[in-house]
């Protein structure tokens, strides 16, 4: 008689509240940890003052650009070996999963000597001004280099969680993060390495989260291989995973184009306008990244339920996935409309003008996070069906068709408000357009149209 794996076991049959917070739960911590370090970096460079975190402000997108191709094979992959797994085809699973990480590192390194290459204009695209751009160009040069060893983190932890393995990704975040949070300090006051030295402390953390992951590999922990002999870069692999990773790596393209946007409208309002948006997207992605990381442990559910043809328990999974995740962001969003002037003070030695924006646009984009668990639950839920179209569409829709023109649109009409309001009209938007997209897939289960 064959043995059930529990891994397996927990994504089939175990209730779905079990199977959320097992799944879900590990993930969620180690981003909310992940986005503690990114919140560190902030808060030992704000004390070196305003240009600094204006700096680290302008690069972060550049780095989520790069991470953005992990995601392209990771999230891709996942969905891929999710439904396999639940048809159980595990050679297939395999395959998608050595494709996954060897073709990540290979377009990631691509990508990053190209950075390096033009760092100077990049960075200037991306809002750095004179006084700004000498410690963007500082703590990009070792920060982007040093992202090769995030594009292999975030592609292995989008595997090894739809494999069920929740906790092995989780420990690699944690480990890395509570690393950087103590490296940060070392390396930027007690070495006197100023900016250079948070983008060493976040490199060097990254690169103990991946020996984690090649731990996992070579000790034969995983479900899975992950030889290059196993590598299938032909259409029909390809096809598979790119139909779903290319919408994730739009979002996360879009996501840093929110970013530079913003930052660049910025400019003509100082220095301190251009670091207290980058404090405010730093502390919403502590929230945004943790409902990202519970909705990598709802994936997996909801794959493998629609291989496997259980539409009922993928629904149910829906439900409560929506549910959990609409009452964190509304607690977090009450914290973040009580407290803005507080939390934002975290991250300058006493730049009035930065904590004055910057709580505006806390306090702002707290009302609005009310409504990204119910839009992100969708927008990941049509990814994990396979529905690539739709996907696509609602991963574009908030910062990209609803943001780019607001950014675009009210700072002309409204000043430095239509830069602070801009992201907050977008979720809005965003969040009605999920909702009509909810109710029509919703109809379509009903029906018992599966495919």
């Amino acid at each position: 008689m064959n043995k059930v794996n529990p891994r397996t076991e927990l994504l089939s049959s175990a209730p779905i509240p079990k199977t959320l917070l097992a799944m879900g739960l590990p993930t969620m911590l180690g981003m909310m940890i992940n986005a503690l370090y990114n919140l560190a970096d902030a808060y030992f460079v704000g004390g070196l003052g305003t240009s600094r975190m204006g700096a680290i402000s302008v690069a972060y997108p550049l780095g989520q650009v790069i991470v953005g191709l992990g995601l392209l094979f990771g999230n891709g992959a996942a969905s891929v070996i999710a439904r396999a797994l639940g048809r159980g085809d595990r050679e297939w699973a395999g395959q998608a999963a050595s494709t996954a990480v060897y073709g990540g590192l290979a377009v990631g390194g691509a990508a990053i000597a190209l950075a390096l290459l033009f760092l100077e204009p990049m960075l200037r695209l991306l809002g750095a001004t004179d006084s700004i751009l000498p410690y963007a160009l500082r703590y990009a040069s070792i920060y982007v280099a040093g992202s090769l060893f995030n594009v292999f983190n975030v592609t292995m932890n989008s595997v090894v969680t739809s494999e069920g393995a929740a906790k092995t990704s989780m420990a690699a975040m944690a480990i890395g993060a509570v690393l950087n949070m103590a490296l940060d300090p070392v390396f930027i006051f007690v070495l006197k390495m100023d900016v250079a030295g948070a983008a060493m402390a976040t490199a060097l953390s990254q690169l103990v989260s991946s020996l984690i992951y090649l731990r996992y590999i070579f000790c034969g922990k995983s479900l899975l291989s992950f030889s290059a002999r196993q590598c299938r870069f032909n259409g029909k692999m390809l096809a598979e995973i790119l139909t779903i990773g290319v919408p994730t790596l739009v979002f996360q393209l879009l996501t840093s184009l929110a970013i530079s946007l913003t930052n660049a409208q910025a400019v003509p309002y100082g220095d301190s306008v251009i670091a207290g948006m980058g404090a405010v997207n730093r502390v919403t992605s502590l929230g945004t990244l943790m409902v990202f990381g519970f909705i990598k442990g709802f994936q997996p559910i909801a794959g493998y339920s629609y291989g496997a043809g259980n539409g009922k328990r993928m629904r149910e999974a829906t439900r409560t996935a929506v549910l959990w995740t609409t009452a964190f962001c509304a607690a977090l969003g009450l914290v973040l409309m009580a407290f803005p002037e507080g939390v934002i003070s975290l991250f300058t030695r006493g730049d009035r003008a930065m904590i004055h924006a910057g709580a505006r646009a806390l306090r702002a984009n707290g009302l609005s996070i009310l409504t990204f668990g119910f839009y992100t639950v969708y927008s990941s839920l049509f990814l994990a069906l396979g529905k690539a179209k739709e996907g696509l569409f609602l991963g574009v829709c908030r910062q990209g068709l609803c943001f780019i023109p607001m950014i675009c649109l009210l700072p002309a009409l409204w000043g430095l408000e239509g830069v602070l309001y801009a992201q907050p009209v977008a979720d809005g938007l965003a969040a009605l357009i999920a909702g009509l997209m909810a109710a029509r897939l919703s109809r379509q289960l009903k029906k018992g149209e599966m495919a």
